[in-house]
């Protein structure tokens, strides 16, 4: 017996127990439902956005210790919380007084751990009267200081860089007046303090900033994650729903029976509910990227539930009983169930060999869930399907509409075969125009853009009007992040987009270390040339150095006796030119650019405004070449790039793997079952066009490949070959039975093909629902997912039939006698 005989006689026998002992197979199914259901109260949500993407890479770990070794009060470590004050002054003795009740107000409560607070009112209220150390003596300075007072302390600390970093950049000294200001708050935090206790501290000062008067907002860690928590969970609100309605409505005029649709939405159900548990039990987190899994799976599974109802539904019109209809229609879906299962795993299994954490996560969950839907609609449907209809007869319930969808005396089932009746004349000139066509496509779609933006995971600063007209329980929580951050790159010098940071290490107090670090600034890279000449344009120890010299002549006296070749920069002696530098008022500033053991340094370049990211990151790391001691480039732009470039590496390579295991199977699994081989090619032909209109669309459409668009490729593999593996198994059914490959695929598409609309319908309506998702990366995902599953459909209708017709010009080359040899070796 062949390899393929075996296995046929596998699946029937599977069907045979389904049809037989359907009671038995429906209490199993029930029984593992409850199982799964445990594990949904495991499951865990990631908020930490774009942390996951990050984590591991090179760039993001010298970034991590570029922010732990050096101060910096715009980058809020895990343990501290942002205020952030705008209005028209915020340094008048009023808003530093509102400023300094809001502090008393958060330090009174013990359970927010505050240890200090540093901004604009305390170092203010401590300039006029040292001795004032707690909140309330600072306040209580300010309150009796007089407004001329506070006007001239404000003037007195411009000098102190501090002081004016924590202004936004319109700070004038000579007016004291600034439109914003931003105060630090640091917690005394114990060791293992976890991440959803930082946020129920900054989440409890939002509280309080929203409480008070005046315009201050509380920022940090704990917000974001906080309201990445709740996009996801409104996302969930918003879209679970459309997508349920939709489903429901295109289900009830699929099947057109209550009955048929409570049955389908039953095993919707159980699909969702055993993902869940999977991932609860499994350990991985829902993050927003994980949304799409469930309107995925719900997709497919709507497919392969309208395909096992339609098909049984042609069986019982030709006369058949129900036992025998299902039996019948099982037989010849399920060697099509498994085939789409396979491949739709490597669709979506494809993108597990990702470099991001995320992206093999969402394939993990999504394949696990679609072997799920594969035997929860192979198995269940069928056995709980026939179980209903006996008893339906033994009750006398009468069937609403068990007609299929479409049959080739209708009108769909006419004009769904319209473009196999045309193909049938010049089958070559069709695939030819289709593979110009296709060509054409994917070149200009190769120019689509990749791109990783904070601003994808986060809601926009203006919901839309029908998101923000929701009623309760639908209507979304309030969003600040978003705002704020604009605020912060608006009026403060924190657009790191600007600047590349390369972090530095080794022993820093070697006499020519200084020198070593300044000696590349002559010949940088283009997007680092911005300086004088040509040159860099650093900001290091070495600038701070040069500054404090050039504000304190006796420093200046120390740098020149110690500068042998007269260029500014200290060439022996730097361990005490460090501790008088250390010790002055330039102190903090060099604390910024070198640590306090003097191993590690970092320096901030200034790129040129019109440079790509990719083009000022590469040129970055180029840079670091050029450093004697060792060197890294990082930076946000930095990290983001390459976590950029990983981006469109995962994309090409799960594309790849997905086409390539795809084909493969196909090839071995109709060689070995059919003995047509070629049927493999065929069968994948339509969708790589489809691919090819959907990069092409990308582009012109202006959207790109992001943390979550770039799955589509391979995803659009797994989701579309259903499409054409159910016509083409269809095909050889019909195939096998008359011989004529014409005739075949008018029965195929005016069958199969109503079911394949129908399953179009549903699919790309409801997981075109994303599109109303809070945050854009999940609406563009949404449009991409419902584009990829009409390409699919339109040129399995289209593609499908004139490569039929060549095929059977032509598969005597590969005929069955051809691959004896083949199939009797791998039967042994």
């Amino acid at each position: 017996m062949s390899v393929g005989e075996r296995i046929e006689v596998r699946i029937h026998r599977l069907n045979d127990t389904i049809v037989d002992r359907p009671r038995q197979v429906i209490l199993a199914f029930l029984v593992l439902t409850v199982v799964f259901a445990g594990g949904m109260g495991f499951v865990t949500t990631d908020t930490g956005a774009t942390d996951a993407f990050t984590e591991g890479l090179d760039e993001q770990e010298a970034l991590d210790a570029v922010n732990q070794e050096f101060d910096d009060p715009f980058e809020p470590g895990s343990e501290s919380t942002q205020l952030i004050h705008t209005g028209g002054n915020v340094l008048t003795k009023e808003a530093l007084a509102r400023e300094l009740r809001l502090l008393e107000d958060i330090t009174r409560r013990d359970d927010l751990r505050v240890a200090s607070a540093n901004g604009p009112a305390t170092v203010v209220a401590t300039t006029i009267d040292p001795s004032a150390t707690t909140i309330a003596e600072q306040r209580r300075t300010i309150e009796g200081a007089s407004s001329t007072q506070i006007r001239q302390t404000v003037r007195e600390l411009d000098e102190d860089p501090q002081f004016s970093r924590s202004l936004s950049t319109d700070f004038n000294p000579t007016s004291a007046s600034a439109s914003a200001s931003i105060t630090v708050v640091s917690h005394d935090v114990p060791a293992g303090f976890s991440t959803s206790n930082l946020q129920a501290i900054q989440t409890s000062i939002q509280t309080i900033t929203n409480e008070n008067p005046g315009d201050i907002r509380a920022f940090g860690t704990g917000v974001t994650n906080a309201e990445t928590a709740n996009v996801i969970g409104d996302s969930l609100t918003i879209v679970m729903p459309v997508v349920v309605l939709l489903l429901l409505l295109f289900l009830v005029v699929a099947y057109r029976d209550p009955i048929d649709l409570a049955l389908g939405l039953l095993s919707l159900l159980m699909t969702v509910i055993w993902t869940f548990g999977f991932l609860g039990f499994s350990g991985i987190p829902f993050s927003q990227q994980m949304i799409s899994v469930p309107v995925l799976l719900l997709a497919v599974g709507v497919d392969f539930g309208i395909h096992i109802i339609n098909r049984y539904r042609e069986e019982t019109v030709k006369g058949y009983k129900a036992v025998e209809a299902m039996r019948e229609a099982n037989n010849q879906l399920m060697i099509a169930f498994v085939i789409v299962t396979v491949t739709t795993v490597f669709g979506f299994g494809a993108n597990v060999i990702s470099d991001l954490g995320p992206i093999r996560d969402l394939g993990i969950a999504s394949a696990i869930g679609i072997i799920f839907t594969f035997l929860i609609f192979g198995l269940f449907l069928p056995a709980a399907k026939l179980e209903v209809d006996k008893l339906r007869d033994v009750y006398n319930v009468p069937e609403f509409n068990s007609a299929p969808i479409s049959s080739s005396d209708s009108t769909l089932g006419r004009l769904l075969t319209f473009p196999a009746q045309i193909s049938r004349y010049a089958p070559i000139a069709f695939i030819v125009v289709l593979l110009v066509t296709g060509g054409m496509a994917t070149a200009y779609g190769s120019g689509v853009d990749t791109s990783f933006e904070t601003e994808d995971f986060l809601p926009p600063e203006e919901l839309p009007e029908y998101v923000t007209a929701l009623p309760e329980p639908f209507a979304p929580s309030e969003y600040t992040v978003t705002e704020t951050i604009t605020l912060l790159e608006d009026r403060f010098s924190t657009n790191q987009d600007q600047s590349v940071t390369i972090y530095v290490e080794g022993n820093l107090q070697e006499d020519h270390a200084l020198a070593a670090l300044a000696a590349p600034n002559e010949n940088p890279p283009e997007a680092l040339a911005v300086g004088d000449g040509g040159s860099a344009r650093p900001t290091s120890i070495v600038t701070v150095i040069q500054s404090q010299a050039d504000s304190d002549p006796e420093f200046a006296q120390l740098v020149a006796r110690n500068d042998v070749n007269g260029d500014g920069i200290p060439d022996r002696n730097l361990e005490r030119i460090y501790d008088v530098l250390f010790a002055s008022p330039a102190g903090d500033r060099a604390e910024q650019y070198l640590t306090p053991d003097r191993r590690n340094a970092k320096v901030e370049y200034a790129i040129d405004a019109s440079a790509s990211q990719g083009d000022a990151a590469a040129d970055a790391r180029q840079f670091t070449e050029d450093f004697r001691l060792e060197a890294t480039a990082t930076g946000q732009l930095v990290v983001f790039d390459a976590v950029t470039d990983i981006i469109f590496n995962s994309a090409i390579q799960g594309l790849i793997l997905a086409m390539g295991l795809t084909g493969l199977f196909l090839v071995i699994s109709y060689g070995i079952l059919e003995g047509k081989p070629l049927l493999g090619i065929v069968n994948l032909f339509p969708i790589l066009i489809a691919i090819a209109f959907l990069l092409g669309t990308m582009r012109f459409l202006g959207l790109s490949l992001n943390a979550l668009t770039a799955t589509i490729l391979s995803i659009s593999i797994g989701l579309g070959i259903a499409y054409s593996v159910h016509a083409t198994h269809r095909f050889v059914d019909e195939y096998t039975d008359n011989g004529d490959a014409y005739e075949s695929i008018l029965i195929t598409f005016s069958g199969t093909g109503g079911a394949l609309l129908g399953s179009m319908l549903t699919t790309s309506l409801g997981t075109g629902a994303l599109a109303l998702a809070i945050t854009p990366v999940l609406g563009d995902f949404g449009l991409l997912m419902a584009l990829s599953v009409l390409y699919s459909f339109i040129f399995t209708i289209v593609a499908l039939p004139p490569a039929v017709l060549l095929w059977e010009r032509y598969h005597g080359v590969w005929s069955s006698a051809d691959l004896s040899v083949i199939r009797q070796s791998l039967s042994k």
